[in-house]
């Protein structure tokens, strides 16, 4: 009897469709590359501010699809001045969370919306204080931390392979070129375990 009882409850889930991924379970991790457009779209008129990012992270997740996100980026943003672009470049580290709000019933498509804490360097003109026309820049390098907000969106192609797409927020303060990046960009994520 017990057998029969197994059998129907397996042709059950099987015929029905409701067997599920195993995807964002507890304890799962992914290394994510990402990379995109910072402050507006990148061009090369001498007037343009906007720059671009790219970073690696691990994912670990949590109960319900959260996750935890730990990781380093790179941003150069630009800064006009007569005939040239001086480049302003930053170095940070990230830790945050991300809160799961809405996913579909076959796991294929998740949404977050997350917080996390920042740290790193900042770098104006790559040290480079004398200018071509022998100006001085007033800028200087320096330790810059703050938080950032981000929505981002996960899309599963296979059990371990995502596509992410995000827009972030960066709110950083120390440096002496602006406090505030926004940022959007794609990457992919491997799941390792």
């Amino acid at each position: 009897m017990r057998k029969a009882l197994f059998l129907i409850a397996v042709s059950l889930a099987l015929l029905t469709g409701q067997a599920h991924a195993q995807r964002c379970l507890p304890k799962m991790k992914g290394i994510e590359l990402r990379g995109g457009m910072a402050d507006g779209f990148y061009t090369d008129e001498l007037k343009n501010t906007a720059g671009y990012y790219f970073g690696a992270a691990l994912s670990s997740y949590t109960k319900g699809g959260d996750k935890w996100v730990y990781g380093a980026e790179f941003l150069q943003v630009h800064r006009p001045y007569r005939e040239l672009r001086l480049p302003v470049a930053q170095f940070t580290a990230e830790g945050g969370f991300y809160y799961n709000f809405l996913s579909d019933n076959r796991k294929i498509m998740f949404l977050y919306i997350g917080g996390s804490a920042l740290a790193g360097y900042e770098i104006v003109n790559w040290g480079e204080k004398l200018l071509y026309d022998g100006s001085r820049l007033n800028n200087r390098d320096a330790f810059i931390y703050g938080c950032a907000a981000t929505l981002e969106m996960e899309v599963y192609l296979a059990d371990r392979i995502a596509l992410t797409a995000s827009v972030r927020e960066r709110f950083l303060w120390g440096g002496s070129t602006g406090q505030f990046h926004t940022q959007y960009g794609i990457g992919v994520k491997f799941i390792i375990n």
